[in-house]
């Protein structure tokens, strides 16, 4: 019976959550309930931007599995390498038992290297053939999640809850897929085979975390070792090279711009001639705040993003701008001295942004609970998104996906294996979801 309706919420069937809320008005702000779910209607030039939201109850994680190990387990890739939407489910419900009930050393006999080695390699495949900016035009709704950080719990509770990606449903995920949360490889090779099975239906945009240096320090190099031992250093490489093929933006019928971080700066020229100096040595190009402006998406369709870390100098910043930007109060750009990478954009930004590529939204994430405490000037994130900028064209909202983040911050990574977020409540439904995208 589970398998059925998982199988339903496949084919464009409402969730349960959607038939049991009850619709309230729409707003120009959203409501101050604990329990909402932000609707945002992608509507035409001639048509006003709302919001509305509706309520819910916070999710019971009472769905368990059993303590009994899948028939499937370990996983296998399909002979013919054409995945299917049983496949999936069943990778799915692998996951969820052994991340339950098995310790993090015995993962290679649920997911055999060679498994890993297939799904890895044809994503990979989709994912470097995107533009740095996808466009989303197809006449579907469509789910925009924030940071997701590991709790593969929640996304598959997310999932489930918001209904599977399908022909009528389309999914953006913007970014932080791992670190700080104990499954981040379970949640990203998750995400990785709905692309495969969807290319069209699911989009994966990369987050700051996705990088190098931030997954060396915040947990999933770490968290691979531990689960692939002598192996983990291969895994490890091959999800570093992964991470460079995910895009960094997405349009959303021509309405709604989403990236991890946001907005990014022009760029000066390359120079033609190569400046004088010793073979090989560095050359720094930092602008000071008087000469930074607004970079425009034929600056991003061209930036290099096939970079392990991206770069905090140089002639290739607007990968980092995207990945780690953070909006201000204060008006125009500037450093973003507190990351040392990126920049921080006001208001007026926003409202030139959006103007000039006649948008109505800007979706971005970035920032959890943790940061927002540190910031006086923007609000909480206590229900999971917050309207930041409010301005003539539009709006700039930030979202994040990950309830009680981070919720394994003061742990060793080893002492994960058998707890689960059973205290997890979840003050919003976090995502994003919008109408029909044409509208």
């Amino acid at each position: 019976m589970q398998r059925k309706k998982e199988r339903e919420g496949l084919t464009g069937s409402s969730s349960s959550s959607s038939s049991s809320s009850s619709l309230r008005s729409p707003s120009s702000t959203i409501a101050s309930s604990l329990h909402t779910r932000v609707s945002v209607s992608m509507l035409t030039q001639s048509e006003s931007s709302t919001t509305t939201t509706c309520s819910t109850s916070s999710p019971s994680h009472d769905a368990r599995p059993s303590p009994l190990p899948p028939s499937s387990i370990p996983l296998s890739w399909p002979p013919n390498a054409k995945l299917t939407l049983d496949w999936l489910l069943d990778f799915m419900s692998v996951f969820d038992w052994s991340s339950r009930n098995l310790p993090p050393s015995d993962f290679p006999s649920v997911l055999p290297v060679s498994v890993f080695d297939a799904l890895v390699l044809s994503a990979s495949k989709i994912l470097h053939k995107e533009p740095n900016c996808v466009r989303i035009d197809h006449d579907s709704s469509v789910v925009v999640v924030g940071d997701v950080h590991g709790q593969l719990h929640d996304l598959l509770f997310l999932l489930r809850d918001a209904g599977f990606p399908s022909q009528n449903r389309i999914f953006v995920f913007n970014g932080d897929y791992v670190d700080r949360g104990a499954w981040g490889l379970e949640t990203f090779l998750l995400l990785l085979a709905w692309k495969v099975l969807m290319p069209n239906r699911v989009y994966l945009l990369r987050g700051n975390h996705e990088s190098k240096y931030c997954t060396s320090v915040y947990g999933f190099e770490q968290e691979v070792m531990a689960k692939y031992g002598g192996q983990g250093k291969h895994v490890y490489r091959k999800c570093l090279g992964c991470f460079e093929g995910l895009p960094l933006a997405s349009i959303i019928a021509g309405r709604v711009y989403t990236a991890h971080g946001g907005l990014f700066r022009s760029m000066p020229s390359t120079p033609s001639k190569r400046p004088k100096g010793r073979k090989g040595r560095r050359i720094t190009l930092n602008q000071d705040s008087s000469t930074l402006s607004l970079g425009s998406l034929e600056e991003l369709s061209k930036a290099r993003r096939s970079v392990l870390d991206p770069p905090w100098e140089g002639t290739n910043l607007i990968p980092g701008d995207v990945l780690w930007s953070d909006p201000s109060m204060i008006s125009g750009l500037s450093p973003n001295k507190d990351r040392g990478i990126g920049l921080l954009w006001g208001p007026d930004c926003t409202e030139e942004f959006l103007r000039n590529y006649n948008l109505k939204l800007i979706i971005r994430s970035h920032e959890g609970p943790d940061a927002r405490e540190k910031r006086a000037d923007l609000s909480g994130m206590q229900d999971g998104y917050t309207i930041d900028h409010e301005v003539e064209s539009g709006k700039l909202i930030t979202l994040f996906s990950a309830p009680d983040y981070p919720q394994f911050q003061n742990h060793g990574y080893p002492t994960l294996r058998l707890i689960y977020p059973m205290k997890a409540s979840w003050t919003h439904q976090p995502y994003i979801s919008g109408g029909n995208s044409k509208k």
